[in-house]
């Protein structure tokens, strides 16, 4: 058997329908294949609440709001919603249902249950009570801090005035001669601070004054470095190394010299350490003084001529003779 074209757009057409009613419904929170409990609850203020938002009891979702409608044309008797119930729980008829609204998630209506042993049928209404919202609830945790602060400030007000009169009168003298100190270093600061006569403007007229000469002998100052880098030129030019290599041989050479001389090696050596070539020394040169000395006095002694008269024969000298107080021997 064949299958029209007519009648597959016709079956699609009624499940398309059946799909969107099921739908509808299913957001509304409502279902037809499952019978469920409605009751209903009356606010004079909904706002943030809509269909399909959840019931909740003990944070357990127990249903869905499925209708807000108005409960007369004034509005004077509030805004009726219903509430689809999804589970078979029992709610006393004393519970209380308030309407929770979140900064982030969406509106709930919360039921606080009661204590009485009869429960809510179906079609029955819900006590409700207003809950603030949450700038109320910032309003009404403020205002007692506010109260707490401003007793604070009055006790703190309080407490400085107290410990303003434990002050002794001494102590507030003192703090006014400090003011006063004060105000006087502030006007000296101000002559010091005055443009004509003040020191430090007289500081500022030097230092112009200073700068002025620096700039009058500019040139003198650019010659007199231009003279320095010619000598700094000059003795980076010059062999300083060489030189100093040069003295540092002279000065080991002279030291070597010295070393000679302070040893026995050498004549210069014995000369200034033998202290038996010092005797000698001495020994003959007083042997010459004593040579001299007597060929002064007694010269017949050692040139045997006529002329001066007969032969000394008179003993040698055996000291030297004073040159002053002695006189030579006659002729």
């Amino acid at each position: 058997m064949k299958i029209s074209n007519e009648f597959k757009i016709g079956v699609l057409a009624v499940v398309a329908i059946a799909a969107l009613i099921l739908g509808f419904n299913w957001l509304k929170g409502s279902s037809l294949f499952q019978h469920s409990k409605k009751i209903y609850a009356v606010f004079d203020n909904v706002e943030g609440l809509d269909l399909s938002n959840q019931v909740q009891i003990n944070g357990l979702q127990i249903g869905n709001v499925s209708a807000i409608n108005e409960a007369d044309k004034d509005l004077s008797k509030g805004i009726l919603v219903t509430i689809t119930l999804k589970k078979d729980v029992n709610i006393p008829k004393n519970s209380v249902g308030v309407i929770n609204s979140g900064l982030l998630n969406a509106a709930t209506i919360v039921i606080s249950k009661g204590d009485e042993a009869q429960y809510l049928e179906n079609g029955d209404t819900l006590f409700t009570k207003k809950k603030s919202n949450l700038l109320s609830q910032v309003q009404e945790s403020v205002n007692p801090v506010i109260l707490k602060l401003g007793g604070t400030l009055q006790s703190l007000d309080s407490l400085i005035q107290a410990v303003g009169s434990m002050f002794d009168p001494r102590l507030k003298n003192n703090f006014s001669a400090i003011i006063a100190n004060l105000a006087a270093s502030t006007a000296q600061l101000q002559i010091m601070l005055n443009q004509q006569t003040g020191a430090l403007a007289q500081s500022l007229k030097n230092v112009n004054t200073f700068t002025a000469n620096l700039a009058k002998n500019n040139d003198h100052i650019t010659h007199t470095l231009e003279n320095v880098e010619k000598t700094t030129s000059n003795l980076s030019a010059a062999r300083i190394p060489e030189t100093v290599e040069s003295l540092q041989g002279t000065v080991n050479e002279l030291r070597g010299t010295l070393a000679k001389m302070n040893s026995t090696n050498g004549s210069l050596g014995l000369l200034l350490n033998d202290k038996k070539l010092y005797q000698n020394l001495e020994g003959s040169t007083r042997s010459l003084n004593i040579l001299l000395d007597d060929f002064r006095v007694h010269p017949k002694r050692y040139v045997n001529i006529s002329v001066f008269g007969r032969k000394d024969k008179s003993g040698p000298l055996m000291t030297p003779l004073d040159s002053v107080t002695v006189k030579p021997a006659n002729k």
